[in-house]
């Protein structure tokens, strides 16, 4: 798919800003919303790191396709993207894959808009849509579709297929033929928000991607594997669910991946996507944002060395149990925490004794976070990393209350310099031998 990778630092985001769409194939472009700052989803999920709510338009010489929209709370965004790729009255089809209200959301606003556009569902939603709409036969017009019904584009055929139960009755997928992209919907999906959107470009979610299996779709194994059936035999370019990363990278892997989680022959393993030389895990909790932005600094900063994969999780959304196996995988690790009490915060220590069961030696460690009366946190973080035999090669970043745009921009080379140190750049220490503006010695707390 030359020519149509988002490669920016933010993709999503224009200079402005402002939401900007995000091509993802030939006439094809994310339009969706990022909700980053969600910890639980449906009341039974832990999001570590938010999620997304992926929408897509599809353009052909006859008209445009919307597949799915948002959560109405990010109808906002949704349709300053969509704007951005077609106009209203260029719109012929609208198609659901799944109406639950986080896919949903915006439909009523998109059909007064695009009055003359076919809503399309699978033969199993109408009674569901009419609950979600409150409405009656006359107030809806839609069309139902099976398996192997198409809708011609002008050149651009939409395939669909009919996979109930994943995760809900009236669930489908939708296939562009020609250019080989499956709207899966849930299907592959997991909640992991990243503004890099691809999979090959974000930090590492596997484990999102396991837990997202484990708890949405793992119920529903049979019907699983009778999707499978049907998806397997597609030439796949690119995976884009409604969830998580667009899988544009090798995405017959996790296909092969839900086979061996639903019982079946796995035709390969699931690793990492494109590897690079070396990955950093940025852990952090944040009470009133300040160790957050900071955190968020740093990750920014250490994704401008470009032999070096950064990932950031938000402790408070995530279990210790999945992280562990991650921190044994990486090559660094980095844990911001408030101090409270004197303390760093109860989820960083337990984060923390859970790998004692792990071999850590020779791994870089770093600590950082935000305080307001004397900052112990961050140099005991440190302690308990060197006790685990990480390397801790930077002083900890300390920043007192809020951090201002000059902090930030401390946060950024801190950010700069672990990752420099992890690739082994002699030019990763403190340069003049003073540490960063953010970092304060004891001495100075009196």
């Amino acid at each position: 798919m030359a020519g149509t990778r988002a490669d920016t630092a933010h993709p999503g985001i224009g200079q402005d800003g402002a939401p900007a769409p995000v091509p993802i194939a030939d006439d094809v472009h994310w339009i969706g919303a990022l909700d980053p700052q969600l910890r639980r989803f449906d009341l039974i999920l832990r999001t570590a790191n938010g999620t997304t709510y992926n929408a897509y338009a599809v353009r052909g010489r006859d008209g445009v396709a919307v597949v799915d929209t948002v959560k109405a709370e990010f109808a906002e965004p949704f349709f300053a993207r969509l704007e951005q790729v077609a106009r209203y009255d260029e719109i012929r089809v609208i198609v659901l894959n799944h109406l639950e209200p986080d896919h949903s959301g915006a439909l009523p606003e998109l059909m007064r808009r695009a009055p003359q556009a076919r809503l399309i569902i699978s033969k199993r939603a109408p009674a569901m849509l009419k609950a979600l709409l409150k409405a009656d036969d006359e107030e809806i017009r839609y069309e139902t579709v099976d398996t192997g019904h198409e809708i011609d584009l002008g050149g651009r055929r939409l395939k669909f297929l009919h996979t109930p139960f994943l995760h809900w009755p009236d669930t489908q997928c939708t296939y562009l033929v020609e250019e080989q992209v499956l709207f899966s919907g849930d299907v592959f999906g997991c909640h992991h928000c990243d503004r890099r959107l691809f999979n090959d470009r974000v930090g590492d979610f596997r484990f999102a991607f396991e837990y997202y299996y484990a708890h949405i779709m793992r119920p529903f194994k049979a019907h699983v594997l009778d999707a499978l059936r049907l998806i397997e035999p597609l030439p796949l370019k690119l995976i884009a669910p409604t969830h998580g990363p667009i899988l544009r990278e090798r995405p017959r892997r996790y296909v092969a991946r839900y086979r061996e989680l639903s019982g079946g022959a796995a035709l390969e393993p699931m690793p990492v996507d494109s590897a690079p030389l070396r990955t950093l895990l940025i852990f952090y909790l944040s009470a009133y944002g300040s160790t957050a932005r900071m955190a968020e600094a740093i990750c920014a900063g250490a994704e401008t060395v470009h032999s070096v994969r950064v990932s950031l999780y938000d402790l408070d959304g995530g279990e210790s149990e999945p992280f562990v196996d991650l921190i044994e995988a990486a090559d660094a690790l980095a844990l911001g925490s408030p101090t409270v009490n004197g303390d760093a915060v109860k989820p960083v220590w337990d984060l923390l004794s859970s790998l004692a069961v792990v071999n850590l030696r020779g791994k870089v460690g770093a600590a950082f976070g935000s305080y307001g009366w004397s900052g112990e946190a961050v140099p005991m973080i440190e302690d308990r990393l060197r006790g685990l035999k990480l390397r801790v090669p930077l002083p900890g970043l300390r920043l007192k209350l809020i951090p201002t745009d000059a902090e930030l921009a401390d946060c950024r080379d801190f950010g700069r310099r672990l990752a420099r140190a992890l690739v082994g750049d002699a030019a990763s220490g403190s340069g003049n031998g003073q540490a960063a503006r953010g970092v304060i010695d004891f001495a100075e707390l009196g």
